[in-house]
């Protein structure tokens, strides 16, 4: 307990609270629900650029808001990412550089 009587929070807990809540609640984009749950690469890029493009809220360029919110997704899952779901993601940064017309690799 604190001094002020609340239950104190481990650190992990409050940090997957905090990365889930930006993901889920981004100031900077209105991402789809699920987006990073989806199976295709292609669709997440796709999804990223519309969120992106339609924002009038990000900082940077709409490239630079999808990539940063998906290499945002895939450090926060961390170890807890299985493989082919971390191979998925990965390729939807593929898929997003092609999609705004970037070169890939």
């Amino acid at each position: 307990m604190s001094d002020d009587g609340r239950k104190l929070r481990s650190i992990s807990e409050a940090t997957r609270r905090w990365s889930g809540e930006v993901t889920a609640k981004s100031n900077a984009l209105d991402l789809e629900p699920k987006v990073f749950k989806k199976k295709s690469p292609r669709a997440i890029a796709l999804s990223l650029k519309r969120s992106a493009e339609a924002s009038s809220r990000r900082k940077g360029t709409p490239f630079q808001s999808a990539m940063s919110m998906l290499i945002f997704y895939i450090n926060r899952a961390g170890k807890n990412l299985p493989d082919e779901r971390r191979d998925v993601l990965e390729q939807a940064k593929v898929e997003l550089r092609k999609a705004f017309g970037r070169k890939t690799g």
